[in-house]
């Protein structure tokens, strides 16, 4: 089955760290999106079914939960959805008790809370509009609404955080009943309002984040929270459903504005134009029209704890000396800790994932 990817280009304020495509809200505008939106998923052609879903954003509570509700019932109108795990992005600040509640009853069955940090300070910098107490109110309040599936985001790197810190943050976490924890490093974006001296003044250097990743991997565990991906940890069973089709190389569509999709073989998306979006509906422009099956099964699946097989990789390749290759690679990298090799399987170690850009590329070399 395939996942479904609705992108919602709202924010009362964007982020200064942020390089997603989103716009200001407006309630007038919101109401016209959602109506494109539904005129998509409804006119999509082919029959097939969806067992994922997924509103991101921008910030999805925004679009109203009414139209969340009513693009939910569409989407098993025409996709299924049996048995199907339903994600919504939010931050603390944009869902209160009632909507949660109603996005509940529409459906929804996780959410993707936006904390990034149980502290105010590092909150303050980060420029939300959210401060630890609602972050931490709003897990409480899922969980008795009776969501189950609750992950958190974090942003690692801001000078000041530490080991201590984190395992704080997330044994707060842990016993507020998340049940998983997205965990990024910050990235000056270029062209946003980070993109400057004075933040990057305050951020930490390359040796200082890389071991506050290293801690952050061992206080997951800990807190149990197993990581599965680069920057993701779960309770066994709680893994993200939606975004292991992209790391597995499965087939998703996006709906909205700046949406992608990877289906029937090609990369497509839609073009970041909300206005364009409301009136002309989804407008297909494609990325990859043959996209190289081996090279992104390397690509997406180095970045899973679980890796890649290298007899997989050989009867998807175009070259047939390049699992040897390849097999060569892992033992030296496996020599020096930054990947696990059994023959087979090729995954890297949290060291190799701090460098995993640099490791993936010189498999992509071969």
């Amino acid at each position: 089955m395939i996942g479904l990817y609705v992108h919602v280009p709202f924010c009362e304020r964007k982020c200064p760290y942020c390089a997603f495509y989103s716009r200001p809200f407006s309630g007038q505008t919101a109401d016209a999106y959602a109506a494109a939106l539904h005129r998509c998923i409804l006119g999509f052609g082919d029959d097939v079914k969806a067992d994922t879903l997924y509103f991101g954003g921008g910030t999805p509570p925004l679009l109203g939960t009414e139209n969340i509700g009513r693009t939910i019932e569409l989407c098993r109108q025409r996709f299924g959805l049996d048995n199907a795990e339903i994600t919504l992005e939010c931050n603390p600040n944009s869902i209160d008790r009632p909507a949660l509640r109603r996005s509940r009853e529409y459906g929804v069955n996780r959410l993707s809370v936006g904390v990034q940090s149980l502290d105010d300070g590092e909150l303050a910098f980060l420029g939300r509009l959210h401060d630890s107490r609602q972050a931490e109110q709003t897990i409480v309040s899922a969980r008795e609404e009776g969501f189950e599936n609750i992950s958190a985001d974090l942003m690692i790197g801001i000078k000041g955080q530490t080991c201590e810190k984190l395992a704080d943050t997330v044994s707060k976490l842990s016993s507020l009943g998340a049940s998983h924890i997205s965990a990024y490093m910050i990235k000056v974006e270029q062209g946003t309002a980070f993109d400057c001296d004075e933040v990057r003044s305050r951020l930490l250097d390359d040796d200082e984040l890389s071991q506050l990743y290293l801690g952050l991997v061992d206080i997951c565990a800990a807190n149990g929270f197993a990581q599965y991906e680069i920057s993701n940890f779960a309770r066994i069973g709680f893994e993200s459903r939606h975004n292991c089709k992209y790391w597995e190389c499965g087939e998703y569509l996006g709906f909205g504005a700046a949406a992608h999709s990877f289906y029937n073989g090609e990369r497509f998306c839609c073009p970041d134009d909300l206005g364009r979006y409301i009136s002309e509906g989804q407008t297909k422009i494609v990325t990859d029209s043959s996209p190289d099956a081996a090279e992104e099964y390397v690509m997406l699946g180095l970045r899973l704890c679980k890796g890649i097989s290298l007899d997989r990789f050989a009867g998807i390749s175009r070259d047939p000396e390049c699992a040897v290759k390849m097999r060569s690679l892992a033992e030296r990298l496996a020599r020096v800790g930054y990947c696990r090799f059994d023959g087979d399987n090729i995954s890297l170690t949290p060291r190799g994932m701090l460098v995993s850009n640099s490791i993936i590329a010189e498999f992509l070399s071969l």
